[in-house]
């Protein structure tokens, strides 16, 4: 039996062409009858390090009694010329999470996965304490189950007040372990008694994980890094989805 929270979490594979250029993470939203790929808008796009894929691959689970049966899916990110993603602006600039819808009638009829709905958000954020216990779902350096095509999780602590921009900027910060890769990556509260909203995935979406946070002043050699992280507030998904 496997736990819901690893069907949400494709691997993404971007590409210029044919040319392989990095792995990132994604997970399932669904709004309506709407299904969208979610993950960090730098995934997409990324002008300082001259990141310009045109077109992204993840991979699809395609039976659900052999998780070792899977099969990639690939998605163009420009249309006529311009981006098929859709990503936001804030007060203080970009947000750094992208959304791609997907054509359910591309898919195989056999996929197998699950999706956060806006049911998996949090209707107040002061719900959530500081310290709070989370996971991070992702593929770490591409690090997965190569055999059952399944991610990997961390897990991580809410480091600032939860439901305060902090620095002004639309994200919280996590104390957890993270490397290249989990970019993009759901950031999630269990849920002790969840309702029957949630159906059977009985976590609450916070957060996209962004990037780790680091200070410019830190000498490398004497000072560890923070181990702090950013993850975007879940509920840009709400504007960026919407029709």
């Amino acid at each position: 039996m496997i736990e819901t929270i690893l069907l949400t979490t494709p691997r993404i594979l971007t590409f210029d062409g044919d040319r392989g250029l990095t792995n990132a993470t994604g997970f399932y939203f669904e709004r309506d009858d709407r299904l969208f790929l979610v993950t960090s808008r730098h995934v997409m796009f990324d002008e300082p390090s001259g990141h310009f894929p045109n077109r992204i691959e993840i991979e699809l689970h395609t039976n659900t009694a052999n998780n070792a049966e899977s099969t990639g899916f690939s998605m163009l990110l420009y249309r006529d010329g311009k981006s098929a993603w859709r990503q936001a602006e804030d007060s203080a600039g970009e947000v750094d999470v992208a959304v791609l819808e997907i054509d359910r009638a591309a898919l195989p009829k056999t996929t197998s996965f699950r999706a956060f709905t806006p049911k998996h958000l949090l209707s107040q954020l002061d719900q959530v304490e500081v310290g709070s216990s989370l996971l991070v779902v992702g593929f770490p350096l591409g690090f997965h189950d190569t055999l059952n095509h399944m991610p990997v999780v961390r897990q991580a602590i809410i480091a600032s007040s939860f439901g305060l921009r902090f620095q002004g900027k639309g994200y919280f910060l996590t104390d957890a372990r993270t490397h290249r890769g989990t970019s993009g990556a759901p950031v999630v509260m269990r849920v002790a008694k969840p309702s029957a909203d949630l159906g059977d995935l009985p976590w609450m979406l916070l957060g996209v994980h962004s990037a780790r946070l680091d200070v410019g002043e830190r000498d490398l050699e004497v000072d560890e890094a923070l181990g702090l992280n950013c993850a975007w507030y879940a509920d840009i998904l709400m504007t960026l989805t919407q029709d």
